[in-house]
């Protein structure tokens, strides 16, 4: 699959508390119904959740996180085979199971900060990647958010961890700039403005902003409501370079892409 057009990849969480509950599936029937859904509508990707990572979110146990990923990622695999699934999580024994049972993508919110067996473990793998940035963990990221130049250290950042991974032999590497984790409703704004800065690094740019608190607070509104303000900020992060939005509503986000495709090609 190739990213000379912005592909989408659509959420399903396979938990009871991700902050937007449109978002949050248990059953197996919901589950297939939702990502067939997703499918239909024309999901490039299909991103499995099953830790929450919320700001102030619990932290499982990796058994907990693999007795709810196995019966969700069998189930999808074996109705959808043709569908290109990527697994978020921090974990790398976890990742190894989601490969091994048919994912084809690991997203790592703590760009392998949080597990130092990651890098590792994807580049031996050799699946594709998504490397986010973070500070701490979902329960301490909210407290972390001091920077003295937000952009320039989130490309300080990337360098490294990049340098890393291709050190190990990891291919077909994306980068997430993270918003929402350990960055204030200010820095998400100034993040998105300076969004195109990013392309110094070769690297697609995933980006993450579908009814984030960014949306719904500067609105004073709930995140329930917030499907046009995601669509005004993907149209943002598409024009400034971004290549694959990672959203809850996946029509809508394709029709961003259209129509943002068609003004880039007159340019």
């Amino acid at each position: 699959m190739t990213l000379d057009t912005p592909r989408v990849m659509g959420v399903v969480n396979v938990t009871p508390d991700s902050f937007y509950a449109g978002s949050r599936f248990t059953e197996e029937k919901e589950i297939l119904r939702q990502v067939e859904k997703m499918l239909l509508e024309g999901a490039d990707f299909i991103d499995v959740g099953c830790h929450s990572t919320r700001p102030g979110a619990a932290t499982l146990t990796v058994d907990e996180e693999v007795r709810r990923l196995r019966p969700a990622l069998a189930a999808i695999v074996r109705a959808f085979p043709g569908a290109a699934i990527s697994v978020d999580t921090f974990r790398s024994e976890v990742a190894k199971i989601a490969v091994s049972e048919g994912a084809s993508i690991i997203n790592d919110i703590s760009g392998g900060q949080l597990d130092e067996h990651m890098f590792e473990t994807v580049a031996s793998l050799r699946v594709p990647y998504i490397l986010m940035h973070m500070r701490g963990t979902p329960a301490t990221m909210a407290t972390m958010t001091e920077y003295e130049n937000l952009v320039n250290e989130l490309i300080s950042f990337f360098h490294s961890r990049l340098s890393q991974l291709i050190q190990l032999g990891a291919t077909d590497v994306l980068i997430d700039p993270g918003f929402g984790f350990a960055k204030t409703r200010e820095q998400n704004f100034e993040l998105l403005n300076a969004l195109d800065e990013f392309r110094i690094l070769p690297y697609p740019l995933v980006v993450g902003l579908s009814r984030k608190s960014m949306i719904w607070k500067t609105l004073n509104i709930r995140p329930e409501s917030a499907l046009n303000g995601t669509s005004a900020l993907n149209t943002i992060a598409l024009l400034k370079g971004a290549a694959i939005p990672r959203v809850h509503d996946v029509k809508e986000a394709k029709e961003v892409v259209a129509l943002v495709s068609e003004v880039i090609r007159r340019q």
